[in-house]
């Protein structure tokens, strides 16, 4: 026993040591775009090709976000609030019937339950880009292309939320304590909202950061609805100004500082949400 303890005590600080050197690998490999962005974007223009991974002597970073944000009458911040209205009410509402729609399929038996489910799934299975055209069809044929309903409306739709809430809605929901509730004279509407949500609050936060990102990060249904350039979302905008960056020579690096600055909202939903993250994992722990 004296012999073994030294032995398995070196092999378990090995096993610390390897894990702790993999996981700084992979933080290293996740962080480096972006620690790039913000020094590419603390540049001048003619510094741009040339960036290193560190500063440089000219520090240019504030100037260069003011001059993206003010850039053609202030085109961006409007493709910023477009971004942020489009993903915040496309994700509530994509969450909401994501919820609803996989609570239901967990707690209710009807026939076709499976079916529907399979169908569901099916669909998870299915690309954005074959979706894209048949969207444009429909739209243009209720005549909402090049609007804010046809960016809007498909983004609202999430089969993989749906799975993911019936998942979890099936093991943190019980069913006692939904026929309690009926006994108390609670109708379905109140128990989903006032029991059952609370329950499944760390699924509907995965799911509303994942749509959140999902229609943020949207670049080919824009394209494929938008004209007018004031409707633009934020990543098609810079796709715009890339391609022009040939007639305008500092699109190039408002095009960097844009991408960054982009990045800044999904790091602000996801900050004050991961809580909930923990909380689930800890109930499930418990449990």
């Amino acid at each position: 026993m004296s012999t073994s303890s030294p032995a398995r005590l070196r092999s378990r600080r090995v096993s610390v040591l390897a894990a702790t050197g993999f996981m700084v690998v992979c933080v290293a490999y996740f962080l480096m775009p972006l620690w790039w962005l913000v020094v590419a974007s603390s540049t001048t223009r003619g510094g741009l090709t040339s960036t290193s991974l560190w500063f440089d002597g000219n520090f240019e970073l504030f100037t260069n976000i003011k001059n993206v944000l003010t850039y053609q009458d202030q085109v961006f911040v409007r493709w910023l609030l477009n971004s942020a209205l489009y993903a915040t009410l496309g994700a509530s509402v994509g969450t909401l019937f994501a919820s609803m729609a996989g609570y239901a399929l967990a707690k209710y038996v009807f026939p076709g339950r499976e079916v529907v489910f399979n169908i569901i799934l099916a669909g998870v299975l299915v690309p954005a880009t074959a979706l894209a055209l048949p969207l444009f069809l429909l739209f243009s044929k209720a005549d909402l292309t090049d609007s804010f309903w046809s960016v809007l409306l498909p983004s609202t739709v999430s089969p993989f939320g749906v799975y993911l809430a019936r998942i979890y809605a099936a093991g943190a929901v019980p069913d006692e304590l939904l026929e309690s509730a009926r006994l108390d004279g609670a109708s379905e509407l109140r128990s989903f909202f006032t029991i059952s949500s609370r329950l499944m609050a760390p699924a509907l936060v995965t799911i509303f950061l994942f749509q959140f990102v999902s229609i943020w990060n949207n670049y080919l249904l824009p394209l494929v609805m938008l004209q007018d350039t004031r409707l633009y979302p934020v990543t098609l905008g810079l796709a715009t100004w890339n391609s022009q960056k040939a007639q305008a020579g500092d699109l190039q690096l408002y095009v960097v500082v844009g991408a960054m600055l982009s990045i800044l909202p999904l790091i602000l939903a996801f900050l004050p949400l991961q809580r909930f993250w923990q909380s689930g994992l800890s109930e499930g722990g418990g449990k």
